[in-house]
């Protein structure tokens, strides 16, 4: 199968290296992108993904701002699109970012964020688009700014920049949670173990 990789905020393709690698491995076509995460190109980005999936059978597998992405490509309803059956998302903020919103708040936000403050920021009630089946993977082992920042105000669960609720969608075919961190996500034996089931 077709497989397109999308890190998330201010990382690049070379973070998810390893799990493109074990993809590879269990005979997957991976196609790993790297974007400029805070001035999101996307119209290249997602001529990039259409002219990759070319008519076939394809998934996606995206970590916390590149699920968003996925979600902006899947909204887009190119003809590629269409053949995109599975996405996997890896503590993705679906509902938008706590984080990103209070670091808007005290007005370093649109600084640190720039134009993808438009993916970060919290929405009302967002649904999944029709098409593709989402399996939304979540960490809840809360080391990071959401736990100093967030979770002492408001005592919700997170991967220490998500919090969990966040991660949750309308419209996602599944959600599961693991005792890891929101960058161990991508690294994590247990989870690329679960990617490659869904995938088979």
């Amino acid at each position: 199968m077709k497989i397109i990789l999308l890190h998330g905020l201010y990382m690049h393709g070379i973070a998810m290296i390893p799990l493109c690698n074990r993809l590879k491995e269990a005979g997957h076509e991976v196609l790993n992108l790297s974007y400029n995460t805070i001035s999101p190109d996307t119209p290249s980005l997602f001529g990039e993904m259409d002219d990759f999936i070319d008519g076939d059978e394809a998934a996606i597998v995206a970590h916390s701002m590149g699920g968003v992405i996925t979600r902006a490509y899947m909204e887009a309803d190119s003809d590629m699109s269409h053949c995109v059956k599975t996405v996997i998302t890896l503590g993705t903020p679906h509902q938008g970012s706590k984080i990103a919103e209070y670091f808007k708040e005290i007005g370093i936000g649109d600084w640190m964020f720039q134009s993808a403050s438009e993916y970060l920021m919290p929405k009302d009630t967002p649904s999944w688009p029709k098409g593709a089946a989402l399996y939304s993977i979540a960490g809840d082992m809360p080391i990071g700014p959401a736990r100093v920042l967030l979770d002492a105000k408001q005592g919700e669960a997170s991967d220490g920049t998500v919090l969990l609720k966040e991660t949750e969608i309308k419209g996602m075919t599944s959600h599961e949670t693991f005792p890891l961190t929101h960058t161990a996500l991508i690294y994590a034996k247990r989870v690329s173990n679960r990617i490659l089931d869904i995938l088979a």
